[in-house]
């Protein structure tokens, strides 16, 4: 296996490298769950929605967000990231890629591109 959780200094749990991983390379390619109206409401009243993701299917436009069921949920934001997800909206599947060499030990971080709820550890 590629990566590991572990503990993140400051951010709780993180998603880290086994093992160093080269430019454009597919993490992991998890599936996913779009959910309706409903569920994110009644999502929005535990702690999971914290780890909803912005989707968009134009087939489906109500369901606008997503849980996705890999280990890029655990991922920590950062406004430099190394990787990048990648949604396959027909397949209702999320891929996970890094933007540049990652070494081994290193924490993998994406941009959440949404509100930040939280004070972020970098810039």
């Amino acid at each position: 296996m590629l990566i590991e959780i572990k503990p993140s200094p400051g951010r709780g749990r993180g998603v880290f490298a086994r093992t160093a991983i080269p430019k454009d390379t597919v993490i992991e390619c998890a599936a996913t769950l779009p959910l309706t109206p409903h569920e994110q409401e009644l999502i929005a009243q535990t702690q999971v929605d914290d780890y909803l993701f912005a989707w968009s299917d134009p087939s489906d436009p109500q369901r606008d967000q997503a849980v996705v069921l890999g280990l890029l949920s655990m991922a920590n934001h950062s406004e430099t990231p190394n990787t990048a997800p990648r949604r396959l909206v027909s397949a209702q599947q999320m891929e996970w890629v890094t933007l540049r060499d990652i070494a081994a030990g290193e924490e993998l971080t994406f941009r959440y591109r949404c509100e930040l709820w939280f004070q972020p550890t970098d810039t």
